[in-house]
């Protein structure tokens, strides 16, 4: 069966760069050793369970009107491998070897031994698919490996917020952040010949937020925590390196799938911009003040992201916007498309988003591999290139946020990069709501409070 690529594969295919691989990373680790050829049958047969996964690109031509999957009946390759080795080793690999989109699946599973446990480090081609339909086949792997329930458990039920039903402007949308330049994230240690990524792998605790009222909506999510996080994050890192303000713009996928047995396998998020209005320039001296953030001011920072965040949600667009279906109309060959897609991406580069964050959330899946145990720790961490050069990518398990920092080479030293994850965790401490106070506590630089 051969299907035409969708838009945001063809985009993120027209847009391939061989110095910064598009790869997504996931990693899973687990107490005990998997048993390797009862691994490789159930993954095996989780692929076949998802079809959609198991594809491969038709060769093409620049004169061709559609690049084209073709569904396999079976793997082209072994996804599974024990290669030995340390887990940074297997990382490493993550980051700058992409799986083939010529052979079927574009994914690659690596099992390897950290710290008395075991972890399986995959790999797969952003072209493809993405993260959470990539760890929809794993719990089926689980599922079929360890014979255990791996359905997923239901959402957290939660209480409509105002204007629920109807999609209001996002405030702030129209401030005079949204046409000017936005801010980059300041490098340093930069390394512009060298090709690739970083990355920074740690975890921290979810941040404190206000009781709720029975009936009575959140005030904020840990998304929008998130998001105020990697907001004071870019401006305090700016401000260190004495950059000039600009304002922080940060994309964010969202993501309306089930993540039941038939969930949709492919690139099925919806990328959305949350800009930040005027109320943020006027707080932008309290917010990055040397000695730490003024909770008042983040306090507001969280209430009016809330509310930005809730209307953009609402907000029915195509994945990648209306461009999105234009530069992928048939109407011209794919080669004429792809040189015309990568001319516009680096016209518009310095229009670009400061960064993108994107929240798995809470994983639904036990992830339960039988006698192998539970996954104790999930990683996501997605394609961090340029011209944005830096990805924040979080996912929530027992009551524990697993953050991966992902960043080009070309703007952040491996040095910069971990200094970055510490001021990053320190500015999401800043948004834990202080039981003892009316808002989210001072914190100093270095995180303590």
């Amino acid at each position: 069966m051969r299907l035409p690529f969708p838009v945001v594969d063809e985009i993120t295919r027209h847009c391939r760069d061989d110095d910064e691989p598009d790869t997504v990373h996931i990693e899973i680790h687990l107490p005990h050793r998997p048993e390797p050829e009862r691994l490789r049958a159930a993954v095996d047969a989780a692929l076949r369970r998802h079809p959609r996964i198991l594809m491969r690109q038709v060769p093409s031509r620049w004169w061709h009107s559609r690049y084209r999957w073709e569904v396999t009946d079976a793997p082209d390759r072994a996804p599974v491998s024990y290669p030995g080795g340390t887990l940074t080793e297997a990382r490493r690999r993550a980051l700058t070897r992409c799986p083939s989109l010529d052979a079927s699946p574009p994914v690659r599973v690596e099992v390897v031994a950290h710290k008395g446990g075991w972890a399986l480090v995959v790999t797969l081609n952003h072209t493809a698919l993405d993260g959470p339909a990539c760890l929809r086949v794993l719990a089926t792997a689980a599922e079929l490996y360890g014979g255990a329930d791996n359905s997923p458990a239901p959402p957290p039920v939660r209480t409509a917020g105002p204007g629920a039903g109807h999609a209001p402007e996002p405030p702030g949308a129209g401030g005079s952040g949204a046409w000017r330049r936005p801010a980059r994230v300041a490098a340093e240690d930069a390394r512009p010949g060298t090709p690739g990524n970083g990355m920074l792998v740690t975890e921290l605790p979810v941040p404190a937020r206000p009781p709720r009222l029975p009936g009575e909506p959140a005030a904020y999510t840990v998304n929008d925590q998130l998001l105020v996080a990697t907001w004071l994050t870019a401006a305090r890192w700016n401000r260190m390196h004495d950059r000039p303000v600009r304002p922080v713009r940060i994309t964010m996928p969202v993501d309306d799938r089930p993540r039941t047995a038939d969930m949709p396998i492919g690139n099925g998020t919806r990328l959305v911009e949350v800009t930040f209005g005027p109320e943020e320039r006027a707080l932008h001296d309290r917010l990055t003040a040397p000695g730490g953030p003024d909770p008042g001011a983040v306090a507001r920072l969280l209430r009016a992201t809330s509310a930005r965040t809730r209307a953009l949600k609402a907000l029915d667009r195509p994945q990648l916007g209306f461009s999105g279906g234009l530069l992928t109309s048939p109407l011209l060959p794919v080669g004429l498309r792809a040189a015309a897609t990568r001319t516009l991406r680096a016209a518009a580069g310095p229009w670009a988003s400061t960064t993108l964050l994107s929240n798995i959330g809470r994983v639904p899946y036990p992830l339960d591999f039988g006698d192998a145990g539970r996954a104790t720790a999930v990683w996501f961490s997605a394609p961090s290139r340029a011209p944005r050069g830096l990805s924040v990518t979080t996912v929530s398990t027992g009551g524990r946020l697993q953050l991966a920092l992902r960043w080009s080479h070309r703007r952040l030293g491996d040095g910069a990069g971990a200094r970055l994850g510490a001021l990053f965790a320190a500015s999401l401490e800043a948004t834990a709501h202080d039981a003892t106070g009316a808002g989210p506590g001072p914190v100093r630089e270095g995180g303590a409070r």
